[in-house]
């Protein structure tokens, strides 16, 4: 018998390899000294960070409560379903998948073609999230900060505070970007303004006159990331600043094919920018972002004028009905140039109730104490039924509520 022994220990009389040796040393020292190991692992404003939380999925209430016919109304997702161009054009390069994707060389150009810019003014990425994150790495450096609104999307917030240098936020004002109050908040430190128009999660805009009168007011050096999710919204909107008509050189423009062209589950969004931040912006992507079949789906929804004519159409119909039934339920609605609809209630804890009691029901909407507005709901428009199913659960609420008060 071989007087030699693999590397490790025995314990017990079970023989512990170098690796797993190496393992439980390591798994030893983070029960016993966990807050050392994170001290020197982990950088303090990544460990304070509070992850983006998306909104409950079907699945989850599915399981949690036993049923089978849910409502989520609470993500914004295109009621109508995926464009139909989307779904065929990806199909068509599905036989490609052993092949590593392009970089989104071929959405860039047609993107190029469609508003008339150079490919080196347009880059592609995993939703304007992924783009965001790029902005964040390429330009700002530790003793920059950003600046944007109070209220505004979450996801924004915590790409910022990734990078540990100082978020900035002023007030909404009647539930819209102050911008006076945000061109007074700019200093010599200032790297990068965020502005979502429309707004996620209120839906409100700023105006061409509002933008005109801000942009005068930001250094050159200062970059703008101008959040244009919900364009395909507002857009016909008179007053809407279309930022394609503002193409100043210190402004990125974010869009994407997440909700009117409802292909979300693919991330496929897109931006427009001078040629030399979108040339070290691309320095810094995934090589290979977006996917082969994410950029076939974004190729065949920027074609499909049809079901985007459909989706704003449905979308109008949609407000139209479901604003002025919540007022005759005795709730208020911020006025909304998007996909939903933001519901100030008089408390945080009226909003805890309502959402839950929605989720009783098979309803899924949104509360938005995670985008710094503790006593609001943000309601996603559905579909004819959709809208409805929300109604009448809400009804079915409001008679148990005066039920209970009466008894």
């Amino acid at each position: 018998m071989s007087r030699f022994r693999s590397p490790g220990a025995c314990r017990g009389g079970v023989c512990i390899s170098e690796g797993a040796l190496l393992s439980f040393r390591t798994s030893a020292l983070l029960h016993t000294n966990s807050s050392l190991f994170l001290v020197r692992l982990v950088p303090p404003y990544i460990e304070s960070l509070e992850p983006y939380k998306a909104g409950k999925p079907i699945a989850e209430l599915q399981r949690e409560l036993g049923i089978a016919h849910v409502t989520k109304l609470a993500s914004n997702e295109n009621p109508l379903g995926p464009s139909p161009l989307a779904i065929e054009e990806m199909r068509r390069h599905l036989g490609d998948l052993h092949r590593y994707p392009n970089g989104g060389l071929d959405l860039r150009e047609a993107l190029a073609a469609r508003f008339r810019l150079k490919v080196g003014n347009v880059i592609a990425g995993s939703g304007s999230e992924g783009i965001m994150s790029n902005i964040i790495r390429a330009f700002l450096c530790d003793d920059d900060e950003v600046l944007t609104s109070e209220g505004t999307f979450v996801g924004f917030y915590v790409l910022a505070r990734s990078r540990g240098t100082t978020l900035v936020t002023v007030p909404l004002r009647d539930y819209r970007f102050d911008l006076g109050a945000i061109a007074a908040a700019i200093n010599e430190r200032t790297k990068i303004i965020y502005l979502a128009n429309p707004n996620n999660p209120t839906g409100t805009i700023f105006t061409k006159a509002e933008f005109d009168s801000f942009i005068a007011h930001v250094p050159p050096h200062v970059l703008i990331i101008l959040d244009e999710a919900y364009f395909e919204y507002a857009r016909r909107t008179p007053e809407y600043p279309d930022s394609m008509y503002y193409r100043y050189d210190n402004v990125i423009t974010l869009r994407t094919f997440s909700k009117a062209y409802g292909i979300a589950g693919l991330r496929i969004g897109y931006g427009f920018a001078h040629d030399l931040l979108i040339a070290n912006l691309l320095k810094v992507k995934l090589p290979f972002e977006p996917s082969t079949p994410a950029q076939a789906a974004g190729i065949g929804a920027l074609g499909d004028a049809e079901f985007l004519e459909r989706t704003l159409a449905a979308n109008e119909a949609g407000k139209r009905w479901l604003v002025p039934a919540l007022h005759e339920s005795g709730f208020t609605t911020v006025p909304t140039e998007a996909n939903f609809v933001c519901v100030p209630l008089e408390s945080e804890t009226a909003v805890d109730e309502l959402y839950q009691g929605l989720l009783r029901q098979g309803v899924i909407v949104r509360p938005l104490k995670p985008f710094g507005l503790p006593r609001c709901l943000r309601i996603t428009i559905g579909t004819e039924e959709q809208n409805g199913e929300l109604m009448r659960a809400l009804t079915k609420l409001q008679k148990e509520r005066k039920s209970a008060v009466a008894s």
